[in-house]
């Protein structure tokens, strides 16, 4: 079962936007993807969030 999701509004400069929109064409993911993806691994190795708790098909096709 997918995990569940919430709708959050997030205000973010035109500079990083850009950058993430770059990254999310390098990897084939959606900027909001990539922006989930980014904020996960940075939980995980700050031992905030355990590995594998929240994976979404984005993940698993990289």
């Amino acid at each position: 079962m997918a995990a569940d999701k919430k709708a959050y509004p997030l205000r973010i400069s035109a500079d990083v936007l850009k950058a993430m929109q770059q990254w999310s064409d390098d990897e084939l993911r959606s900027v909001n993807a990539q922006i989930e993806y980014v904020l996960r691994e940075a939980l995980r190795k700050a031992g905030r969030l355990k590995a594998g708790k929240t994976s979404t098909a984005d993940d698993e096709s990289n």
